[in-house]
């Protein structure tokens, strides 16, 4: 599975797919393989792949001779492995902040940008147990670019940790982005929350315990 954020040097099969979909936005298989250099059997396996976890998508298009072809592209959850640049957006506007309002209007600003996300989101988790909640958190957390999974411990409890950090580089100048991160998933898992990995810290995960009861 993809894990990492693509750039412009692609280490591996499936990262150089991913970059000819995302420049010439639709292909076929036999487009890739004249990209690529590799068989039709070799694309349709890594296609396949990418498919499963969910970073590309097919439509059939059929003809009016001959069998039906499909056409690939990216799905909206492989635009999170692309640079972007919201993360220097994110940081010009807290800058502008702290310039005017100091520390305390960063986290004025990151609270309110909380309950607004804790609003919209609350929808998705209301009528679920804890387990399930915990899926789906760690589910709303991956959509956002941050490559989430989740366990459940011997003692009953959750662990929901996250391979990659989608605001690395905002997060590491205003560690307010960070703070409120366990108070949104206590209030959307309806249970305590605390941080055990921190990325920050040099940790390889940022990791959270969450408490059954």
């Amino acid at each position: 599975m993809i894990t990492h954020r693509m750039g412009d040097e692609p280490g591996s099969t499936q990262d150089v797919i991913l970059l000819n979909l995302k420049r010439q936005g639709e292909m076929s298989v036999n487009d890739l393989c004249q990209a690529l250099g590799i068989t039709a059997m070799a694309v349709r396996r890594h296609l396949t792949v990418l498919q499963n976890d969910g970073f590309v998508e097919s439509e059939i298009i059929r003809q009016n001779r001959g069998r039906p072809s499909y056409r690939y592209r990216l799905s909206k959850k492989a635009e999170s492995l692309f640079p972007s640049g919201y993360q220097d957006l994110a940081r010009d506007l807290l800058e502008a902040v702290r310039e005017q309002s100091g520390p305390a209007g960063v986290m004025e600003l990151l609270k309110i940008r909380n309950q607004k996300r804790l609003d919209r989101l609350m929808a998705r988790v209301k009528d679920l147990d804890l387990e399930r909640r915990v899926e789906e958190v760690s589910r709303i957390f991956s959509e956002d670019g941050y490559m989430t999974e989740w366990e459940k411990m011997d003692d009953g409890n959750f662990f929901i940790f996250q391979r990659h950090c989608a605001l690395h580089d905002v997060a590491s100048e205003f560690r307010q982005v960070c703070a409120l991160e366990p108070s949104l998933m206590e209030q959307l898992l309806g249970t305590k929350v605390t941080r055990e990995k921190y990325m920050l810290n040099n940790d390889p995960v940022c990791g959270y315990v969450v408490y059954s009861s």
